[in-house]
């Protein structure tokens, strides 16, 4: 039972919470509320820290209550203190963040290049996971993959993908698939064309798009059709839809 505010563990669950880089500076990454810590455990994670308000405790499911190494309780006011949610979770967890992963080079992939809005990119990782690309490829200045924004966002597609972050577009030269990459006005209508798979797609930029030193190294450049007469789209829809029609050519192989 931990009851004071200034408790070392409850401090850095506030860092971790709140900064959207902190778990870079901590190694450890914060799962809030029973969806997310229910997604970890089905992939094989191993918490190091639960975290259970005082009033859930004693109902708590045993599975969530003896994951992790470590548990520790504590009143109601203090998750609240520590949330990043209007409506505070119950229960959370701590993991060690995974270590770093090189580039898969023959992986279908996913390729945000400065993405901004954490919302995007953690709806972006679960078209990713639903539709087969197994690895997400960070380009610098895209948000941070493991915020708390982004995982909750990602709705555990995070424990399904191989996440590659910080890389420079020249590191993509290292791919041995097909670049894709997608225009709102320049490129083949997506519904036209035969998509290799596996591949890797590149989404950029809420409002420049995908940057230059992607588009000269795509293999491919595609639009989607849009009859209705919008000049572009939101970029995860337009990755839902392009790994969507990836994913289609798969199964019809």
């Amino acid at each position: 039972m931990v009851t004071s505010r200034d408790n070392t563990l409850l401090k850095d669950l506030r860092k971790l919470s709140q900064d959207n880089t902190g778990y870079r500076k901590q190694g450890r990454i914060w799962l809030e509320g029973d969806h997310l810590c229910r997604a970890a455990l089905a992939r094989g994670f191993k918490p190091a820290v639960g975290v259970f308000c005082e009033s859930f405790w004693p109902v708590a499911p045993t599975e969530w209550a003896q994951a992790a190494i470590k548990t520790i309780v504590i009143p109601d006011a203090l998750m609240a203190d520590i949330s990043g949610l209007e409506s505070p979770a119950r229960m959370g967890f701590v993991l060690d963040l995974p270590a770093p992963v090189a580039l898969a080079p023959g992986a279908a992939s996913l390729i945000l290049d400065r993405v901004q809005d954490a919302g995007n990119v953690g709806s972006m990782l679960r078209s990713a996971a639903a539709f087969g690309f197994s690895q997400v490829i960070a380009l610098r200045g895209t948000a941070a993959l493991w915020s708390p924004k982004v995982l909750r966002a990602g709705m555990g597609a995070h424990f399904a993908l191989q996440l590659v972050e910080g890389l420079a577009p020249e590191d993509l030269d290292a791919l041995t698939v097909p670049l894709l990459v997608t225009s709102s006005h320049q490129g083949f209508f997506l519904h036209q064309q035969a998509l290799p798979m596996p591949c890797a797609w590149a989404m950029g930029h809420e409002g420049q798009g995908v940057g230059d030193a992607l588009m000269t190294r795509a293999s491919l450049k595609v639009r989607i059709d849009q009859p209705g007469g919008e000049e572009s789209l939101n970029v995860a829809a337009a990755a839902a839809i392009c790994l969507y029609a990836s994913s289609l050519a798969l199964t019809r192989a």
